[in-house]
């Protein structure tokens, strides 16, 4: 497995584009960094390589590596950032991918539809099938009208609380035929559709807020905040291994584990 992350030289909540940033609530730089070394130092453990963009000045987003496109069957799909803030980070990452070989098929100003899409942080595989998220950030019309992403194995899934504005802040699978959310984060109609299409395990509301949902999942490993001994237990019992990471840091500006990682296979 192959992960794609970018170091927090430039992190810091400069702005507030989602309900957890809040300027007057800044992140403590140093022990972010530390955070983020925790983490990567993790997913080395567990069995997967790292690859590292290199952070742009001025954009102190771009950490949050999962928004900056989606690995979906040998091609990347590059992001289209409904906030002004985070736009500058696509020239970054599409340059990244294109040196390293990556077939990026929505090239901006070429052949990119003009939806918003924020890659994998609205995009998550499954069972041959493709959850994705739409309400806040990332239209539906990108997935009605895309021709990268097949409409026969899309599950589209309606986000209804701004607190879990990007699927993966509230649902992560586990493997091909399990996944964690909270429920209470989509629309009751997208609760009854992902029901029928993969077996779900609950998070309360108080580990929700821990962003017990934003793991990395390696194999039989799942990397996932910390101060969630709930869904710990939960997870130990169908066989995976816990790894708790601190990442309280970036829970200040709405992300943790997997919003620092894009899977690249």
């Amino acid at each position: 497995m192959r992960i794609l992350m970018c170091r927090p030289d430039y992190y810091a909540i400069e702005y507030e584009i989602n309900p957890w940033m809040k300027k007057e609530r800044q992140a403590d730089h140093k022990k972010a960094l530390k955070q983020w070394e925790g983490l990567h130092k993790t997913i080395l453990q567990c069995g997967a390589q790292v690859e590292l963009v290199p952070p742009g000045r001025g954009l102190p987003d771009m950490t949050f590596a999962a928004n900056a496109g989606l690995f979906y069957k040998g091609k990347v799909i590059l992001a289209n950032f409904r906030m002004v803030e985070r736009k500058g980070e696509v020239a970054y990452f599409q340059t990244w991918f294109e040196k390293n070989g990556f077939d990026v098929v929505n090239k901006p100003g070429v052949d990119q539809n003009h939806y918003y899409f924020e890659g994998a942080g609205d995009a998550l595989v499954a069972n041959g099938k493709i959850f994705v998220g739409y309400g806040f950030r990332t239209e539906i019309e990108f997935y009605k009208t895309s021709h990268w992403i097949d409409p026969k194995h899309t599950i589209i899934c309606e986000l209804a609380d701004p607190y879990y504005y990007h699927i993966d802040t509230c649902f992560c699978p586990l493997n091909e035929k399990q996944a964690i959310w909270f429920p209470h984060a989509f629309s009751e109609k997208s609760r009854e559709i992902m029901s029928k299409s993969i077996e779900l395990f609950d998070v309360d509301a108080e580990e929700a807020k821990r962003f017990a949902c934003n793991s990395v999942v390696i194999h039989k490993n799942i990397i996932i905040p910390s101060g969630c001994p709930k869904l710990y237990e939960k997870l130990k019992k169908i066989g995976m291994t816990v790894h708790p990471c601190e990442v309280d840091e970036y829970i200040k500006a709405g992300g943790a584990c997997k919003c620092l990682t894009m899977r690249l296979d």
